[in-house]
């Protein structure tokens, strides 16, 4: 409806300047017109055409009057005042005609902008067409190169963008509803088998209860996990400048005291809060997904002019095919450690990925032929970082 509006709104502008210019060059006509037939007519008048005293006069003296004939004198006056008339009567018509044109420029220049506005009028529809249902919809404007053209260019990559958004949303929400669903149904389970016991005794309940205190702290977790993904998606709420290997100094002093860190300055901005918690994220998964007396290495510094950050592990042989799939949310990589109460649900990479992109951050992930995940992040270095949102 606004595009509508801002259409009608643009064709009146459209209208009034194609007639304004016209009214402009039509005045501009006429006084060039009147100016030409006034000169003109007042050489003609002003010459001595009514004759003279002297046979060689070319011009009229107006001195020498009394020496004319009395009726050189009317004839001269005669002219004159018809001279004033025509120019009057040219100057009144012209007006008038001018009058009729702009008129007439007003319904041209109307017609002419609905012409020339076409293409957005039914930019317009399309777009008041799209909704949830039909996102994959695309004006598919069929027009030469313009600025027409490249506004409906650029409100089909943001459709597509749009839909990308959606079907990513639509499948996070039903990920984290079956991850939440799993255990709300254990609960009831356990709940229905105890309540159904009749030789329950308080050692059964009591392990019942710290069964299902269990899966409430993992549903804390996961709940916990869920909404620092969805603040990491939505961007910076603050950047200041910070050091890499300041942030990883403190994460690592909380953790396993045998990773093996070579720690250089990398300044970056952004913030910090948030890069502890990616920081933290990568290493919990090196340490995790490792194998018996394996290396965890973690590094910082400074390469091609961007903060580097490089974690690395000696874990399980991951195919290459399979890197991409793990920075989704609810995806984890399938080994014997892995089970449903292990406090990891796939969510770990996700947020990684989710900070790293609010930082201008690129990742890059390989696997190791012999086993285990290289994962390097280069940030922007100081004051390369987007603004915080408000």
């Amino acid at each position: 409806m606004r595009l509508l509006a801002l259409t009608m709104r643009l064709r009146l502008r459209l209208t009034l300047l194609y007639s304004s210019v016209f009214a402009v060059s039509g005045a501009i006509l006429l006084g060039i017109t009147y100016l030409l037939v006034s000169h003109a007519a007042g050489v003609f008048y002003g010459t001595g055409q009514f004759g003279g005293p002297q046979q060689g006069d070319v011009s009229y003296n107006s001195d020498r009057l009394p020496s004319l004939p009395g009726i050189a004198r009317e004839l001269w006056a005669q002219g004159a005042r018809q001279r004033e008339g025509i120019l009057h009567e040219l100057l009144v018509q012209s007006g008038i005609a001018l009058a009729i044109m702009g008129v007439f420029s007003v319904a041209l220049g109307w017609f002419v902008a609905g012409r020339a506005l076409r293409p957005m009028a039914a930019m317009a529809a399309t777009v008041r067409e799209i909704s949830a249902r039909n996102l994959h919809e695309r004006l598919s404007v069929q027009t030469p190169h313009d600025e027409l053209k490249d506004l409906a260019d650029t409100v089909d990559g943001l459709l597509a963008r749009l839909e990308s958004a959606f079907d990513a949303q639509k499948h996070f929400v039903a990920n984290a509803a079956h991850e939440l669903r799993t255990p709300l149904t254990l609960e009831r389970a356990l709940l229905e088998e105890t309540l159904t016991d009749g030789e329950a005794t308080l050692a059964s309940y009591r392990a019942m209860t710290e069964r299902l205190l269990a899966l409430s702290m993992d549903q804390g977790r996961r709940l916990e996990a869920l909404l620092m993904l969805a603040n990491s998606e939505r961007g910076l709420d603050r950047q200041e400048h910070f050091d890499l290997a300041a942030v990883v100094r403190r994460v690592l002093h909380t953790s396993p005291s045998w990773i093996e860190a070579v720690l250089k300055s990398a300044p970056a901005s952004g913030d910090p809060a948030q890069i502890e918690r990616l920081v933290a994220n990568l290493v919990d998964n090196a340490v995790y997904y490792n194998v018996p007396d394996g290396r965890v290495n973690v590094s910082t510094g400074v390469r091609d002019g961007r903060a580097l950050l490089s974690i690395s592990n000696t874990g399980p042989v991951i195919p290459q095919g399979e890197i991409q799939r793990l920075f989704a949310p609810f995806q984890r990589l399938r080994t014997e450690r892995t089970t449903y109460d292990d406090g990891h649900h796939g969510l770990g990479l996700s947020i990684v990925q989710a900070i790293a992109s609010a930082h201008n951050a690129v990742i890059t992930a390989h696997a190791a032929p012999a086993g285990g995940l290289l994962v390097e992040i280069a940030f922007p270095l100081q004051g390369g970082c987007p603004p915080p949102r408000k």
